[in-house]
């Protein structure tokens, strides 16, 4: 439990959805911890499985059209970094949204504050993980698992295994309208065939195997269970009432996936939308 206890915490166990969507509903619970004095967590799921650009990542990389004959949805987030691809089994992901000013200015510590119901969950889940304590060089930059791994928000696993570590979560943030984002993914399970696949590039599901690691991997415990950690450590440290979007909300997000989100024009050439139509 932290600080932010003080405060009026939900916490979601949301519904699988469209990655336009998923993007969407973040900036919609942003404006409801600004307007509505609520904050949210949660935990939730992509469907279809999604592939989800960084804010400044070339579309030229993706390779489209595996990704429409796999079924792959894609879709561009706000943070930067590279593509990561988020299968509908093998990849859990959370996201916290708070006022700025409640949470520490500087982005190191914003991090170390945030990840720490991530780290708990994988202590919890029988999980040796932490912080990346050992630089790895970039393999391919356009995918997010096979970057460089940053110590600041990269989460690795076994966690004293230096540079022989498998990276097994990644981590990033983003402000906007004075409130502080952090969405994270958290590999479950591997699937190298399609993260390598989702990119216009010679690779081999090898290189992605030996670089990423698994919950799965590290403890065996089943999907149910590692999600139900990952929610329970999340509303722990804020202290966060079991909550979900209010019908407004979800028509908000709606409305926004389909003006911003799930367009040609963000996904392929990061165009926004105008100001005045946030």
């Amino acid at each position: 439990m932290t600080d932010l206890a003080e405060r009026e915490w939900r916490l979601i166990r949301d519904e699988p959805r469209t990655g336009a969507t998923q993007m969407a509903i973040e900036e919609v619970a942003a404006r409801t911890a600004l307007e509505d004095d609520l904050r949210t967590v949660r935990v939730y799921s992509w469907e279809p499985s999604t592939l989800s650009l960084g804010y400044r990542q070339d579309a030229d990389s993706v390779d489209w059209e595996y990704c429409e004959r796999e079924g792959i949805d894609v879709t561009r987030r706000q943070t930067g970094g590279g593509g990561i691809y988020h299968d509908r089994y093998a990849d859990i992901s959370y996201t916290i949204v708070a006022p700025a000013d409640e949470v520490p200015g500087d982005l190191m510590d914003c991090y170390e504050l945030f990840c720490r119901p991530i780290l708990e969950a994988f202590e919890q889940m029988g999980v040796d993980a932490d912080f990346a304590a050992a630089e790895q060089d970039a393999i391919y930059q356009p995918s997010c698992y096979l970057r460089d791994i940053n110590p600041a928000h990269d989460i690795v696993a076994p966690a004293g295994s230096g540079a022989d570590a498998g990276k097994i979560s990644g981590n990033a943030q983003y402000r906007q309208r004075d409130v502080v984002i952090q969405h994270g993914s958290i590999s479950y399970d591997r699937k190298p065939e399609r993260h390598v696949g989702v990119f216009d590039a010679d690779l081999e599901p090898t290189t992605f195997a030996d670089r990423v690691t698994s919950i799965r991997e590290q403890a065996g415990i089943d999907r149910e269970a590692a999600v139900d950690a990952i929610a329970e450590a999340l509303g722990d440290w804020c202290d966060a009432d079991d909550g979900d979007w209010r019908d407004g909300e979800l028509e908000a997000a709606r409305d926004l996936a389909a003006r911003k989100f799930g367009t040609d024009a963000w996904v392929r050439d990061r165009e926004a939308l105008e100001a005045d139509d946030h």
